[in-house]
């Protein structure tokens, strides 16, 4: 990453799930972890129901919490750019966990730097693939056992499974024009605004 470096492709993969379930975006090197944060929520499909951290190493980022049980306080993650994560860590991976009880561990790998290039239309959605799990599932080991359920019809849970989660669930099915369109929503709202000069 060089001082001219404006933006940066990342690719973001849910640990520990099969089938795979990947994002690639482009986002902007100065994005705030809060708004990163929010960024891969729009691009994943969660519902932002739950804490989060970003970390590397041995640095977290994320909520400061005053009855936080964890152990740790975090750096606050509306005070964080991407890149003070990548200068202060030198880290080419990092995570971003949410969900505290469910534990969703995605890695974020920085695949590619862009040096001059515009702000304006990002975080952009490149690529889906694969359907995110549904919300409180019990994480990793749950979904897999969530999926085992619905598709034995004589599971001894397919029924309450079927009837818990989204209808029709297909792990291998994204449709890409929700999280692209949520996405997009955001590049919109943090879309530099032009300074008007007035008349006199």
């Amino acid at each position: 990453m060089s001082l001219n470096t404006t933006a940066v492709r990342i690719k973001v993969t849910l640990k520990d799930v099969k089938p795979e379930v990947m994002r690639r975006l482009v986002v902007p090197v100065t994005l705030r972890l809060d708004r990163l944060h929010l960024t891969l929520q729009a691009a994943f499909g969660w519902t932002n129901g739950h804490l989060f951290e970003f970390f590397a190493g041995e640095v977290r980022w994320g909520i400061l919490d005053p009855h936080n049980d964890y152990g740790h306080q975090p750096i606050d993650a509306s005070k964080a750019r991407l890149c003070d994560i990548v200068r202060e860590t030198g880290a080419k991976t990092i995570h971003y966990l949410y969900d505290f009880g469910d534990s969703w561990d995605h890695v974020i790998k920085l695949e590619k730097w862009f040096d001059n290039t515009t702000t304006e239309g990002l975080p952009l959605l490149l690529e889906a693939t694969g359907r995110c799990p549904p919300e409180d599932v019990g994480g990793a080991s749950g979904y897999a056992e969530y999926l085992d359920a619905i598709s034995d019809p004589t599971h001894p849970e397919h029924e309450q499974m079927r009837l818990w989660g989204p209808e029709q669930f297909d792990p291998n099915v994204v449709d890409r024009r929700a999280p692209e369109a949520a996405v997009n929503a955001l590049s919109e709202i943090w879309k530099p605004r032009r300074r008007t000069t007035r008349s006199k």
